[in-house]
């Protein structure tokens, strides 16, 4: 039996060997290669040409949406399949628009990591059934469901909003992101504008209580 070759992104080594682990496990997959960033991921994919890529959405030193739309300007076939801890109904969306074939959470057990793995393989796209639902909701009626703010905010609008609930300073985000201190007062000031804050505190408070309900 040819093994599929399945390529893990994550910036947590234990998640990366607990994956690797479960798919190692099975007759017919192997792990071919790991990276923590962007940069080491399409590396390795160029290097190892995996069946299929797993991603997470929160990255060392990048993110996981831009990794997508990276892996699709190299090749427009090759299945990604998004595993993370953040809310599906937050981010299912954005992922399958940036190019991904499918989104999970860790919270999944093995079990159905597993066959969402093996249907985004067999060329079909995975979500949950949930999500599946909604989609198809959205579709009838010819409208989307009631938008929350959020929902207003760029992919990296958001991926600053997060990292400001978490207590980052603009200095640290703009580490992380490897983008200039100015570039990250403007989405700052894109974020504020767009969801109506009247100043800095505002934003900050909205950001740590939004990020603590999604944990």
């Amino acid at each position: 039996m040819i093994k599929k070759r399945v390529m893990i992104v994550d910036d947590h080594p234990l998640v990366r060997e607990r994956l690797a682990q479960i798919f190692n496990h099975e007759p017919d997959m192997e792990v071919c290669g790991e990276a923590e960033d962007a940069k080491q991921a399409m590396e390795t994919i160029r290097l190892e040409a995996p069946d299929l890529v797993i991603v997470d959405i929160t990255l060392k030193n990048s993110s996981g949406l831009d990794l997508i739309k990276s892996i699709r300007l190299h090749s427009e076939t090759l299945p990604v399949l998004v595993l993370s801890m953040h809310e599906e109904s937050l981010y299912a969306e954005r992922v399958l628009r940036a190019g991904a074939n499918g989104y999970i959470t860790k919270h999944q057990q093995p079990a159905e990591v597993l066959t969402a793995v093996r249907r985004v393989l067999s060329g079909d796209v995975y979500v949950s059934d949930k999500m599946a639902s909604e989609f198809l909701r959205s579709i009838s009626t010819g409208v989307k469901s009631a938008p929350r703010s959020v929902d207003r905010l760029t992919d990296r609008e958001l991926e600053v909003l997060e990292l400001i609930g978490r207590g980052r300073t603009t200095r640290e985000i703009a580490t992380k992101l490897e983008l200039g201190i100015a570039t990250i007062d403007t989405y700052r000031a894109r974020i504020k504008e767009k969801m109506d804050f009247n100043n800095a505190s505002e934003l900050l408070h909205f950001a740590i209580r939004w990020v603590q309900d999604r944990e």
